[in-house]
């Protein structure tokens, strides 16, 4: 079996075309379809299906793609040993809520480069939905998400915890004052919040909705850390994160409120499709997104 056949299967799979598997390779549409071709005459059954210029892996396709990134991954390890290879190499492409991005960039950039100096890093913030839109598409390589739980076949969950969330104030705010509060409590506050949409933000939104109630923001900002910022100057409350907040809540500078029938499950979840190739650079990624941005 000629292993470049494999690899382009591989790239046909991710990118759900002949084309853009092409364009990616450096190969013409023909040549990829005749090593497609070759390739199933090797394996005696249809790889894809081929339905209005749209390619689809079948059932003995998937199985196929699985033993694929098998045969990649060994025939990489033997290259790197047989090249005593010392730095892996290559890009990664990586779509993240707004606030993890805070801390990885600020707190955890500089550490990654130093362990991985090779490798080419593309961060994008994204809601929710746009990040499993990017990646369904093979736009990105992985998803690190802060939203609901998460849980789906075409994915594969690298590494997941909950998330603490509260609302916060500056120490100084009267509402610290109170042992306990309610949601209606809030209502009239001075909010600064992310934008309408974003992971937690709007699962906060849809609990208000639940409740009759609706929060309009003096501030909506995509930047997590600056919100936090400004409600330890005084200037609102908001909802926010617990990895956000309690470095500033530690010290004093700004407390969580007690407020009380307003449960909120938040998850942070590292995932990549199923189908996607993990390449020596990716799986570098995600073992140190692991290592860092989960406990």
């Amino acid at each position: 079996m000629d292993l470049k056949n494999l690899m382009t299967f591989i790239h046909v799979a991710e990118l759900n075309s002949f084309t853009r598997a092409g364009q990616k390779l450096g190969f013409s549409q023909s040549t990829v379809s005749f090593q497609i071709k070759q390739l199933e005459r090797e394996l005696g059954t249809q790889l894809f299906e081929r339905i209005n210029h749209t390619v689809v892996l079948t059932e003995q396709g998937r199985d196929v793609l699985n033993y694929a990134h098998q045969v990649s991954k060994l025939t990489q390890e033997l290259d790197k040993r047989l090249q005593n290879e010392e730095e892996i190499s290559g890009n990664v492409r990586i779509a993240m809520a707004d606030s993890l991005c805070d801390s990885m960039l600020q707190e955890g950039f500089g550490e990654f480069r130093d362990r991985y100096p090779g490798i080419s890093l593309k961060i994008i913030t994204a809601g929710t939905e746009e990040m499993f839109r990017l990646l369904n598409q093979n736009e990105v390589d992985a998803v690190l998400t802060l939203d609901n739980h998460i849980f789906h076949a075409e994915y594969v969950i690298a590494r997941e915890e909950k998330a603490g969330v509260h609302f916060v104030a500056d120490s100084e705010n009267p509402l610290c004052k109170k042992d306990e509060l309610f949601p209606e409590d809030l209502a009239g506050q001075p909010f600064l919040l992310t934008e309408k949409g974003m992971s937690y933000r709007r699962l906060m939104d849809e609990k208000f909705a639940e409740l009759s109630m609706e929060i309009q923001p003096v501030l909506e900002i995509g930047s997590a850390g600056q919100i936090c910022s400004l409600v330890e100057q005084g200037a609102g409350i908001s909802f926010l994160p617990d990895y956000v907040t309690e470095e500033k809540v530690c010290a004093g500078r700004l407390r969580y409120l007690p407020v009380k029938q307003f449960e909120i499950e938040i998850w942070k979840q590292l995932l990549y499709h199923r189908d996607k190739w993990v390449t020596p650079q990716l799986e570098s990624a995600l073992a140190y997104l692991s290592e860092r941005e989960f406990r």
